[in-house]
């Protein structure tokens, strides 16, 4: 017997009738979900690769304007190359509840992290580990998210496209000598260097994005001999800074006072955040700003040519700083506040470990590098709250 083969129109038009007869037609079951407001999603400043213990990294920010009439909440990130399939970081809602920062808002009266209210900016703090010799060239965002008190409607938006720059960071030759040296920075602190935007200039920057402050530690991993309270007593203070590179500089600063306690150092207007410091314009569109030097120590003026590891300054305790330290970051242009930090590699280095728990930081020594890990580490970023050694 053969069998009977009913027309496909005749198949469809059969399902169409018991679509009508539940009530429901044909267009409503093949459509696609309602259109929602959501988030405009963009990369203002696109990464480039850097490399840290052998590994590319790369670094930016990804931000979320809200424009629904609703708070909306972040419940998951997913960042994916050009094509969607491949999933490179994924952050849940624990993670984004630390990478998430809502300019303008503080934390009372707002319970829950992950909410971005309506017409406000929420910034996400990115920063991923990729194949060195096989990074992406493109990068997509997907956020799952919900309207505020309605948790258990999630939806979803992709965007934020942004393209990889594939040229390499600037490697320079060290800021300080010898060490031990601290190389703190953080990107999930809520008051670390990337947190800090400044809009001064009609455009709102990150100077600092790649920078890193340097305290000097001894054996035990104490900073301070004595009274800690003692700005003299901290070890690294008026240790000679040095230029990182031949170059130009183009401003440089010697007026700002410090007092002689740490617990006395007065509030800064913020165009003296810097303190005393020196920008020098190094090539290539980029300027290496050295913060926070001990007044009357800058040994230049700009307009001097200096170069690769000549001695501008010494490290101080001036401007908006807690402790201390040689504030080092390098940025696209010659502003300390209005330009945006970029990438930069350490010519040579010895990485002794680092402080995975910074609550320990000046009680007790740093942990060190596991075996497998070569010490001597070349044209690279040193890793958060590591501790390197210069030669």
């Amino acid at each position: 017997m053969r069998s009977i083969r009913k027309p496909a129109w005749s198949l469809l038009s059969m399902f169409s009738l018991t679509l009508m007869l539940a009530g429901v037609s044909a267009e409503t079951a093949c459509a696609d979900p309602p259109l929602r407001q959501s988030f405009g999603m963009r990369v203002p400043v696109p990464p480039s690769p850097v490399v840290v213990v052998g590994e590319s990294q790369l670094v930016y920010e990804l931000h979320l304007t809200n424009f629904a009439s609703t708070g909306l909440v972040l419940e998951q990130l997913e960042v994916t190359d050009a094509t969607g399939d491949n999933v490179l970081l994924e952050l849940d809602a624990a993670e984004l509840e630390r990478r998430l920062y809502r300019p303008g808002a503080g934390s009372e009266g707002m319970p829950d992290a992950r909410l971005i209210e309506a017409g406000k900016l929420g910034i996400v703090y990115l920063e991923m580990m990729v194949q060195s010799d096989a990074y992406p060239q493109n990068l997509e965002h997907r956020i799952t998210f919900h309207s505020e008190g309605e948790a258990e409607e999630s939806a979803a938006v992709e965007g934020g496209s942004v393209s990889v720059r594939p040229e390499p960071p600037i490697v320079l030759s060290s800021p300080l000598r010898g060490g031990p040296w601290a190389a703190i920075h953080d990107a999930a602190w809520p008051r670390g260097h990337r947190r800090f935007i400044y809009a001064v200039d009609g455009e709102a920057t990150i100077p600092g994005r790649y920078a890193i402050d340097w305290v000097l530690l001894d054996d035990d991993g104490r900073y301070a001999t004595g009274d800690r309270d003692v700005v003299t007593n901290r070890l690294g203070y008026g240790a000679e800074v040095l230029s990182v590179a031949e170059g130009t500089v183009v401003a440089a600063r010697d007026d700002i006072a410090e007092s002689e306690l740490v617990s006395e150092h007065p509030d800064h207007p913020l165009e003296d955040a810097a303190g005393n410091y020196v920008a020098i314009d190094i090539g290539n569109g980029r300027v290496a700003f050295f913060e926070h030097l001990k007044p009357g120590s800058v040994r230049v003026r700009a307009g001097d040519r200096v170069r690769r590891g000549q001695v501008i300054g010494a490290l101080g305790f001036t401007g908006h700083s807690t402790g201390p330290h040689l504030h080092f970051h390098v940025a696209d242009r010659n502003s300390p506040l209005g330009a945006e930090g970029v990438p930069f590699a350490i010519e040579a280095f010895e990485l002794l470990g680092r402080y995975p728990e910074f609550e320990r930081f000046g009680e007790e020594r740093w942990t060190p590098l596991a075996d497998e890990i070569g010490k001597r580490r070349r044209a690279e970023r040193p890793p958060s709250n590591s501790v390197v050694m210069f030669r």
